[in-house]
């Protein structure tokens, strides 16, 4: 069984973008596009990872890392590393 739920881990990183990234509240939603949308470059996203991963205990893949783009992605992709 996940340690969190989906939920959990969308208001994590929302908190994330919001108190370490600046990012406006209203844009965060799953189908925002963090480089589109969310304003945010690679750094960005490498640091929403690693704050990501102190959270989890887990660890992203560079694989699916990569194919990381929208909100969503990235809690898909974490709540996947928990089951």
């Amino acid at each position: 069984m996940a340690e969190f739920s989906k939920e959990e881990i969308f208001n994590e990183l929302k908190k994330i973008l919001t108190e370490e990234l600046e990012v406006d509240e209203n844009l965060i939603k799953g189908s925002a596009d963090l480089f589109e949308d969310l304003d945010l470059d690679s750094i960005d996203a490498v640091d929403i990872a690693v704050r990501m991963q102190k959270f989890t205990d887990k660890k992203l893949s560079p694989a699916e890392f990569k194919k990381i783009r929208t909100v969503n992605d990235i809690t898909e992709a974490v709540y996947g590393l928990l089951e």
